[in-house]
């Protein structure tokens, strides 16, 4: 006897517009969300009231409405300039899990350019060598990965992965041990406490009003640009893509494949590094809990994206709405933790997964299912 065949099996579809896969993501966002109403409702909150404060940001008849709008951008940027970073390892198939350490790797390189330099020089020229640090310190630690792989042909998404744990431990010890050789603690503190940026090291404003205008959301946006740019219509995103296909392929084009890994693993690390040092610029003082997670969210990000620079920006954004909206929300719906954006944000990827899976595939009924041959 012949096993029996299978009912059903997928089959990849001929072809889906982009209206199509725009609508799937929508609705698979829609279907989310009033996944999240029932729980809301559940728990005993009205859930159009918590999710016009969350979506508006808590904006709505708030004379501090500019300060929520600041605080928002505080968390953008990181998780933007992230996101894209680790976009231009993840289009070359090297898995770089590393952005958590190499952000506060930059985040640490640049405090120490703060501290030391901050009284001594003009505020751009401190914010410049910040930023320099902070790429050269992400950058440089997240490369020995790519070098080894390309070396010993080691594992980069294990040894990036380890690489966090590193860094975290290593800007935890800096503020916990006390000496006079570490100057990134408050001398005056009766407990360690880290000493907060001098003026000249803290993030350049544009005053609009009342509100005022981070310049690290000008450098970002910008980045958006120049990353489109740089993938779509320079020799050197050309080769990232082609790595990407096939190492072999770029090989047999007459690719130096593995110094192009190298090249594009440190840009990637340098614009992590990047947005560590614009975040404890933004910030004004170092932080155990700096990151934010953007290391994590950057890889939910770029993922839900498809690598694509627009879609980046948009989904970066839409995250950054969940977390900080929530946490607004939360001030007047205390029943709702602020983790609540966590598992929202949760809901909504395995929503966007299934949906890029049916738009790609679909179930097809066996032709033979159910036959017993003889």
């Amino acid at each position: 006897m012949k096993p029996k065949q299978p009912l059903f099996h997928v089959v990849k579809r001929d072809h889906v517009s982009r209206g199509q896969l725009v609508l799937a993501y929508v609705l698979a966002v829609v279907i989310a969300v009033a996944v999240g109403a029932v729980l809301l409702t559940v728990m005993g909150v009205p859930f159009g009231a918590f999710y016009q404060k969350m979506f508006t940001l808590g904006l709505l008849d708030n004379k501090f409405a500019y300060k929520n709008v600041e605080n928002f951008i505080k968390l953008f940027v990181p998780l933007l300039i992230t996101s894209l970073a680790l976009a231009l390892a993840f289009r070359m198939r090297f898995w770089n899990i590393g952005g958590e350490g190499q952000f506060t790797l930059g985040a640490l390189c640049a405090g120490a350019v703060a501290m030391q330099l901050g009284d001594s020089l003009p505020r751009i020229v401190v914010l410049l060598l910040m930023a320099l640090a902070g790429m050269l310190g992400g950058g440089l630690y997240g490369v020995i990965a790519a070098i080894l792989k390309v070396r010993y042909g080691t594992n980069e998404t294990l040894l990036t992965l380890m690489f966090n744990y590193m860094a975290l431990y290593l800007l935890a010890f800096f503020g916990e041990t006390r000496g006079a050789w570490n100057f990134f603690l408050d001398p005056q503190s009766p407990r360690p406490r880290f000493m907060t940026f001098p003026e000249g090291a803290q993030m350049l404003t544009i005053p609009l009003g009342k509100f005022s205008l981070n310049v690290s959301l000008l450098v970002a946006l910008a980045l958006c640009a120049g990353i489109f740019v740089y993938l779509k219509y320079t020799k050197q995103g050309y080769e990232i893509a082609v790595v990407g296909d096939s190492p072999n392929t770029a090989k047999y084009a007459g690719m130096k494949v593995g110094a192009i890994v190298i090249r594009t693993v440190f840009l990637s690390a340098a614009l992590i590094g990047l947005a560590g040092a614009f975040c404890v610029s933004s910030a004004g003082v170092l932080s155990t809990s700096l990151t934010n997670d953007v290391g994590w969210t950057g890889i939910i990000v770029a993922w839900l994206a498809k690598l694509n620079v627009l879609g980046i920006l948009v989904a970066s954004a839409l995250i950054t709405v969940l977390q900080y909206g929530a946490q607004a929300a939360s001030v007047t719906y205390s029943s709702v933790d602020a983790n609540f954006a966590d598992l929202l944000q949760g809901m909504i990827l395995f929503a966007v997964l299934a949906a890029d899976f049916f738009t790609r595939f679909k179930l097809a009924r066996s032709a033979h299912s159910g036959e017993v041959a003889k």
